[in-house]
Parts: structure tokens; sequence; C-alpha cells
């Protein structure tokens, strides 16, 4: 059995490394954007400072996007500089990170941080507010949810997507944001919800992270055996839909070329020792459809009430 688990990693491997560049010479060139706007950290004081210089940032980099010919950025950014929209930060090179506020930050007594998966990103990035907003739309008032494409998300296709580079590189600017929210939010409740590859991302950050809950969903593994290595006082919570074709992934960590190749243990095995929570039937990108029993599932935990 694991030798076919280990051929199948394999395969998969080589075929995202063969796959990977073509996709890459098909898709568009960088769009060139400024630098981000420079800011201190997080605080209920400065929130609305802090938005509006992001907005100004965002606007800048539509003027940089128009210039360069690509229209379909432009108007992207052109949507997000909207003065309903809030900003705890943007950078649009690279691919694009943006950390994005849904409710009243500032009043909140509960925040849930979205934390996605592989192929995110600003070209990509309705497809992820529309989960914020229908988790922000379950939890209601007294709750905010942030969108953190804090990171360059890998593609769903790339090699990158089956090791732990890319969680390493992202985890300590999660742990940064979730410390600045507990020093603005002191009594907040604050709970995590990693998606795919965001779990990998959020095992990492998981050591010593002032959050009630750390909740993995359509998770591939986490690059840890047990939950219990994830050093974390936060209830770790898991689920996997029905209908989610994350579950045929093999659960193996195999050394290969100098980095290591998988994530180990499933976290919705009894193994892992989760918390585990009704996903449902949903598909790997329908957690948080609305309507859905794993989004229901979600808001429970994110409420502080058993999922």
């Amino acid at each position: 059995m694991a030798s076919r688990f280990r051929r199948a990693l394999l395969a998969a491997l080589v075929t995202a490394s063969v796959v990977a560049p073509l996709v890459g010479a098909a898709g568009p060139t960088e769009v060139p954007a400024p630098a981000p706007v420079a800011l201190g950290p997080v605080s209920v004081a400065g929130l609305e400072h802090r938005y509006s210089a992001n907005r100004e940032g965002i606007r800048a980099a539509e003027t940089m996007a128009a210039r360069h010919g690509d229209r379909s950025r432009a108007r992207a950014l052109r949507k997000m500089r909207r003065p309903s929209r809030h900003f705890l930060s943007f950078d649009g090179r690279n691919g694009g990170r943006a950390v994005e506020v849904y409710g009243d930050l500032g009043r909140a007594t509960r925040i849930a941080v979205l934390v996605p998966g592989s192929d995110t990103n600003l070209e990509t990035y309705d497809r992820f507010r529309d989960g914020a907003l229908a988790l922000s739309r379950r939890l209601g008032g007294g709750a905010a949810v942030i969108g953190w494409l804090g990171y360059k998300t890998p593609g769903t296709v790339a090699p990158e997507v089956l090791t732990t580079g890319r969680a390493a590189g992202a985890a300590p600017r999660l742990s940064a944001l979730v410390r600045e929210l507990g020093v603005a939010k002191p009594r907040a409740r604050i709970s995590l919800l990693c998606h795919s590859y965001g779990t990998v991302v959020c095992a990492r950050a998981a050591r010593g992270l002032n959050a009630s809950d750390i909740v993995l969903y359509g998770s591939p593994g986490t690059g840890f055996d047990d939950a219990r290595q994830l050093r974390t006082r936060a209830t770790v919570w898991a689920g996997r839909g029905g209908n989610d074709w994350i579950g045929g992934v093999p659960h193996v960590r195999i050394p290969l070329l100098g980095t290591t190749i998988g994530f180990g243990t499933d976290p919705v095995s009894r193994k892992f020792g989760a918390r585990i929570f009704d996903a449902g039937d949903v598909g790997h990108s329908d957690y948080l459809q609305p309507g859905s029993t794993a989004l229901a599932s979600l808001g429970r935990i994110v409420a502080g009430r058993h999922a």
C-alpha cells in the first residue's frame, strides 16, 4: 500500500513539473505595481487611516496596470478601491497580496481569519471574496472576517504545491497579523479558517499563536504527524466534504532531492487527533458555499459553539 502511495505521489510531482512550465508560458506577463504603503501595526484607532492609505495604494496600482495595458487588472483594482472596501494591507506586485476586512473590525468580538490555498491571487480574487462575504453574512453583527491573501500561493498544477516551501515563507506573516490583532483586540475571539494548502500555512504558524481555533478543511495534510505537534493552545478542528477530491490524495511524506514531497497524516484521521466537524457533501472549493453544512459548521466554530 505504501509503495503504491509513493508511486502516485511521485507521478503527481512529475506531472506538475511538466505541466507547470507550460501553464506559466501561456499565462499573462507580470503586471507592474508600486511598492506597498508603509504602515505600522494594526490598531483600532488607526483603522480608517489604514483603509484610506491602502485605497490610495490600490489606485496607484490601477494606474500602473492601465499604463501597462492590462485592462482586466485595472478593472479589478478599480473595484477593490471602492469606498465600501476595507484593506489592512495591499501589494500588487508578484501576483498580488491583499488583506481585506468584512464587517466592523473595530467593534468585533469574534474575528475569523481566512487563509486560502492554491491558485488564489488578484486574478482569482473574486472567488476568495465570495467565500469571505458568505461567512460574514453567516456570522452577522459582532463579527469580522479577514480575508488573508498574505502570500504568493502555489499553483494547483505546480511542484510547489507538494512541498512546505511557500508555507514556510508565509507563516511568519500570518503569525504577525494574528499577534497584531491580539494586541488591538485583546478581548476578541480569533479563529483561523484554513483551506487546502492554507492548512499547511496555518500549521506552520500555529506554535504559540493567540487564537481560539485553528480549522483545517479540504486539507492535503499539514506536514505534521498529529495535532499536538502544532504546539498550540487553540482547538484544532478538521473537516472534509464528501465530494472533496483531496480525500484521494496520498497522505505520505517522501524525501526527494533535498526536499520533502507530501504532507503526511490526514488531518481528519483519528491518528492526527483533531476535533472533527461536519462538512457535509461539499466539493473542494465549496466549503463557504451559502446554505452548505460546512459553512454552518464553520460559523458555529467561530461563534464559540460546538460544530
